[in-house]
């Protein structure tokens, strides 16, 4: 599967604010939980016995009569039992990253931290971790959260004592060059030594990483390499005003 397919488009992103969209408060108010957790439960059992992520989806939303944005988030949120275990049993804690060099996942940890910051919902799944809805879309456009997630991101890796910080950003993406830049100033203002590379295929190297990754990417986790939950962490630890809507079990 091509890179680009990971929610990428040719739809330029013209965005100011990785906030809220306007549909959001009625989509995902406290009113539709219960229906957007039952959709959730429903796909995980379904795609655990084999069904296609397509169809489940499909007849899971008509089921509940969810809207188009309703059942992007199932789909983010679900995986089934056997996935989840397997997930959990390759992530790790925070203290086992002590001494290790931590490869993160550019685009995937730094969108969600900029949605949490800007009042966007951001997904409890039920693999435990925080995914955002929007994702990145062919060009990613810096936005006023930018800068604060990656001082945040900055401020969260001085507690954990890992050895080294490399970032992977998708070099089709337009505009990763720029972020490169911002990363890199970001981490030379706290005195780190981070690496940024911009790579055509970062899910590949990062599936294929002997190192500890930073990542929420469900193709990637399914690989199987050694993850720690980063997103969720700098966000449990620093954004106390986050929209999480808890879809998980």
């Amino acid at each position: 599967m091509p890179h680009l397919a990971r929610g990428f488009s040719s739809v330029p992103d013209s965005r100011t604010h990785r906030g809220p969209d306007p549909r959001d408060a009625a989509a995902f108010g406290p009113s539709s939980w219960p229906a957007l957790r039952a959709a959730v439960s429903d796909l995980s059992w379904l795609l655990g016995r084999g069904y296609t992520p397509v169809s489940a989806l499909k007849l899971v939303g008509d089921r509940g009569n969810l809207t188009e944005r309703q059942r992007q988030a199932v789909r983010r949120a679900a995986c089934s039992d056997e996935t989840r275990a397997r997930r959990e049993a390759s992530r790790a804690t925070a203290e086992e990253l002590a001494g290790c060099f931590l490869v993160i996942d550019g685009f995937n940890v730094l969108t969600t931290i900029e949605a949490a910051l800007g009042g966007a919902v951001v997904l409890l799944c039920r693999d435990a971790t925080y995914r955002d809805i929007a994702g990145v879309h062919g060009t990613y456009r810096k936005v006023a959260e930018t800068l604060p997630a990656l001082e945040t991101v900055a401020s969260v890796l001085g507690g954990l004592a890992v050895r080294r910080v490399g970032w992977l950003f998708d070099r089709p993406v337009s505009n990763s060059g720029r972020v490169r830049s911002l990363v890199l100033q970001t981490g030379a203002e706290h005195g780190y030594h981070w690496s940024v590379d911009l790579v055509d295929n970062p899910d590949r190297l990062l599936k294929e990483s002997s190192e500890t990754i930073a990542t929420a990417d469900s193709g990637i986790l399914d690989a199987g390499p050694r993850w720690f939950n980063l997103a969720r962490h700098v966000i449990d630890t620093a954004c106390p005003s986050a929209w999480i809507v808890d879809l998980g079990p």
